[in-house]
């Protein structure tokens, strides 16, 4: 194979070797890396995905090469939420692999070590190795910086889980195994949930929800990244647990239920009649049939005696009377 390659004075960007001959990493990944690498610093404020785009690589290639660059310790991120309970995402981009604790410190602007204090290297000086890239199969494993824990062989889950812990610290499980989405260094395997669980669930009995319980363990972190994260989180648990609860007030007694009246005879029933017994609700001495019954026999009475009247005279006829009255009574004053 012949080669031409003319090294360019400007406009270019450095390459590392360990980066352009990864054998896990995608083309498309070497390149937003590289792009991204070379970009200015007033635009290096964009998201990855942005520049992403600018690139043509969109949709499930970008999220494939994110994937691997997050997986090899070239891309952190971090999710923050704000004052005004904004979730905003930060991330950090490398050309060398990082570990989430070394990622924490570049991102809180602090270096472990100054450039000028670091110890002279034993032996004397050698020329500049390249192209010693490891084969894939003689590749360590990847290294994570907090393994999961192996489960048990029954984990419990739904109704199960609820049965065995309590709903509440089965609920308090499932926020602490889901900080893993919210901080990374924040994770938890399965065992180190289930001896947490008890914790979160007392803060559950003391009125926090679920959100409120999440917020409190994924912020104010220390500077220095979390080192054992079942540690802290139960150093937080027990050091910030809420006061209890006021005990409720004690319900009211029940009011007694009302008197039922004993049976009695009604006084209305005739000797020709049956003796009937009612319950009354006050002091009535008659029930209810007889009482009815004895109005409608008034309304009756009544509706007779207003028949029986005789009709008025209309005013004609009741003028014409009157004026008759008066003339008799004038003429025998007259007479007289």
């Amino acid at each position: 194979m012949l080669r031409h390659a003319i090294a360019p004075s400007r406009r270019y960007t450095k390459a590392s070797h360990d980066v352009v001959r990864h054998p896990r990493l995608t083309s498309d990944a070497k390149i937003l890396l590289l792009a991204v690498q070379g970009l200015p610093e007033e635009a290096a404020a964009r998201p990855l995905g942005e520049h992403a785009r600018k690139l043509g690589i969109t949709g499930r290639a970008y999220q494939r090469s994110k994937e691997q660059l997050v997986a090899h310790g070239y891309v952190h991120e971090w999710r923050d939420q704000g004052e005004r309970g904004r979730w905003v995402t930060e991330q950090l981009l490398s050309n060398v692999p990082l570990t989430p604790e070394e990622a924490s410190v570049l991102r809180h602007g602090r270096t472990e070590e100054p450039p000028g204090a670091r110890k002279p290297t034993v032996g004397g000086p050698v020329g500049r190795v390249t192209g010693r890239q490891l084969p894939v199969e003689e590749e360590r494993e990847k290294n994570s910086p907090h393994p999961p824990s192996e489960a048990g062989p029954e984990i419990l889950c739904g109704a199960g889980l609820q049965d065995a812990l309590g709903p509440e610290a089965a609920e308090g499980e499932r926020v602490l195994l889901s900080l893993r989405h919210v901080r990374r260094e924040l994770y938890l395997g399965a065992k180190e949930a289930r001896g947490l669980a008890e914790l979160a669930g007392r803060w559950l009995l003391r009125g926090v929800s679920a959100g409120g319980l999440r917020r409190a363990l994924t912020t104010e972190l220390p500077g220095g990244g979390v080192r054992s994260a079942v540690g802290f989180l139960r150093f937080r648990l027990l050091h910030k647990m809420p006061p209890e609860l006021p005990a409720a007030p004690s319900p009211e007694p029940a009011a007694a239920p009302p008197r039922v009246a004993e049976l009695v005879a009604c006084t209305a029933a005739g000797p020709e009649d049956d003796v009937h017994v009612f319950r009354p609700l006050s002091d009535e001495t008659e029930c209810g049939p007889c009482r009815r019954r004895a109005a409608w026999e008034r309304w009756e009475q009544r509706k007779h005696l207003v028949e029986a009247e005789p009709e008025p005279l209309p005013w004609r006829e009741r003028f014409a009377k009157l004026g008759a009255s008066r003339a008799g009574g004038e003429g025998a004053v007259h007479r007289a």
